[in-house]
């Protein structure tokens, strides 16, 4: 069928993740169905060891399924292989990865660094 994708997450080619039109040193994604104007669709993000994401705001819902690794909330709050998270619009918040992590992405609306 030629209207469909299929990904494998070990298999992909990753670029500078530029969401908001900076490069952020050690992140990187592959955009699945993403719209970079309008913020909509999924993707696959990468973060590398020791990388910090900017403190941005969702400006509609942003979740995600930690596919490997964990990723730190500045709450200190640690998401593991396995978790599924959803921020509501409105919340704002940045993320660490100490060892590294890989994540689908969500997005209903592009987010906002501030």
């Amino acid at each position: 069928m030629k209207n469909r994708k299929i990904i494998n997450p070990s298999k992909l080619k990753f670029t500078p993740f530029n969401s908001y039109g900076k490069l952020i040193s050690g992140i990187s994604w592959h955009k699945i169905s993403y719209n970079q104007n309008t913020g909509v669709g999924s993707y696959i993000l990468k973060m590398a060891p020791s990388t910090r994401s900017l403190k941005h705001k969702h400006q509609n819902y942003e979740e995600f399924f930690v596919l490997d690794g964990e990723l730190t909330d500045e709450d200190n709050t640690t998401f593991n292989k396995g978790d599924f998270i959803s921020y509501k619009p409105g919340s704002k918040h940045s993320s660490f990865s100490k060892k590294g992590c890989l994540l689908l992405v969500f997005l209903r609306k592009k987010n906002k660094a501030i």
